[in-house]
């Protein structure tokens, strides 16, 4: 495999204290042995993977699962739990300029879609994945900040605005990284939930629909032999009409050669405190079950979760070894501090972090990949990936039969994807690109 962090980032050791794995045991899934088939082939089960397979499943289709770990090992089963309006870097305005109003408004469509997706597969399926909060509010870190959420609520009904002299009575009082927060906007869309127990029902959902999963089985290659697409695997290989390639954050760049330079794997960061008790809940004023994260662009994300443990996260890591790792725990417990200075003596046993994906036109790409027959990818959810990596999983599903989604779907979202500069080298647009957006931060 050809990725561009070092082994380590690819390791347990970026994952090691993820609370979520205390939360439920991973299930066993066989390995892949031997030279199976299938109608369709799908690499990595995460989200995007297993939604995929599910829907396919489904449909009647004979479809296998292969992971180089297990189903939910990486990005998915280990980051914030926010199921939410997002998938895109780019903002409303700028698809709008860049695409067209109408591709913008279908997005939009999209998005609030994809919520709704995993709401029916957790409903469906009798999923348990401590869902909560009434969608997701941002808080502006500065006055310009808030007067941009202003604009934004501007003729929008499912906004609702919260001005700074109201955001104590909201339960949203903390202090900011240079002062209070300047007030809030709420989208009424989404909910937090355990992306590990969701990865999990997922998982269980598309097995017991038929698909086949496999574990400790990384793909090796993808070959075309006649009409079919062999991918080799340690024990073996898998072979199939048609193959979806759902890695996201955890792909490489010869799987298949086509993504290398398109797509920057980007770190995120989180830890989670003990339990809170009532009187450290209102010592800092922050009591609501709403999930929320701030005006930044290298944005801090966090929410109190059901059993009052609270989590909070950030972007912005650009290394991966034991060192940097630890080095972005300590930035997140000094920015968790700072935001929320009355927990500064509450401890935090658990702290993690993973891996986000990055598109150069910073849109989430699904579609087919070009040069390659039956071949189709879906990646790129800019940290975004519960609602939208779910949705793109049930976009391929309709793709991989040959027909084009009932669902919303935008013609962007298909179209392939540009290239970064500096080849396997590209991760050195990221510093200076984090620096511009500190400043912007300011």
């Amino acid at each position: 495999m050809k990725h561009i962090f070092g082994r380590y980032a690819y390791s347990a050791g970026p994952r090691n204290g993820c609370w979520w794995d205390e939360t439920i045991e991973a299930p066993v899934w066989p390995d892949a042995k031997g030279d199976l088939t299938a109608d369709v082939a799908i690499i990595g089960a995460g989200f995007t993977g297993l939604s995929a397979a599910l829907h396919l499943a489904e449909a009647g289709v004979d479809v296998a699962v292969v992971d180089a770990e297990y189903p939910g090992w990486g990005g998915s089963g280990r980051n914030g739990g926010f199921c939410c309006l997002g998938g895109a870097k780019l903002s409303g305005d700028k698809i709008a300029r860049t695409y067209g109003k109408d591709q913008a408004e279908e997005f939009y469509r999209a998005e609030v879609a994809a919520i709704d997706l995993v709401a029916d597969i957790l409903q469906r399926f009798g999923i348990d994945a401590d869902t909560h909060s009434d969608g997701e509010t941002q808080l502006a870190h500065s006055p310009r900040a808030m007067a941009a959420l202003r604009r934004q609520a501007e003729g929008d009904p499912d906004a609702v605005l919260t001005e700074k002299d109201d955001l104590a009575a909201q339960g949203l009082s903390a202090s900011g990284m240079t002062g209070p927060f300047h007030g809030a906007l709420t989208m009424r869309h989404g909910f937090g939930l355990n992306p590990r127990k969701y990865v999990f029902g997922l998982a269980a959902a598309a097995q017991g629909a038929g698909a086949r999963l496999y574990q400790n089985s990384p793909a090796r290659g993808i070959t075309r032999q006649g009409n079919r697409n062999v991918i080799a695997l340690p024990q073996g290989s898998l072979s199939a009409e048609t193959v979806l390639i759902c890695t996201n954050g955890y792909s490489s760049d010869d799987l298949p050669d086509w993504l290398a330079d398109r797509y920057i794997p980007a770190q995120s960061t989180a830890l989670v405190t003990r339990p809170l008790s009532d009187e450290e809940l209102a010592a800092q004023g922050w009591t609501t079950d709403q999930m929320a994260y701030d005006t930044r662009h290298l944005l801090h994300y966090f929410r109190l979760m059901p059993d009052r443990r609270f989590l909070f996260g950030m972007r912005g890591g650009l290394m991966s070894t034991p060192a940097a790792e630890a080095a972005s725990r300590a930035r997140v417990r000094r920015d968790f501090e700072t935001m929320f200075p009355a927990w500064a003596h509450v401890e935090s046993p658990n702290s993690w972090s993973g891996m986000v994906c990055v598109s150069r036109n910073q849109i989430p790409f699904t579609g087919a990949v070009p040069g390659m027959p039956g071949v189709f990818a879906g990646l790129a959810y800019h940290g975004n990936g519960v609602a939208m990596g779910s949705y793109a999983g049930s976009l391929l599903a309709a793709l991989a039969q040959g027909r084009r989604p009932d669902s919303p779907y935008p013609g962007f979202m298909s179209k392939p994807m540009g290239r970064f500069p500096f080849g396997r080298f590209r991760r050195i647009v990221m510093p200076p690109a984090y620096l511009a957006y500190r400043l912007k931060d300011l």
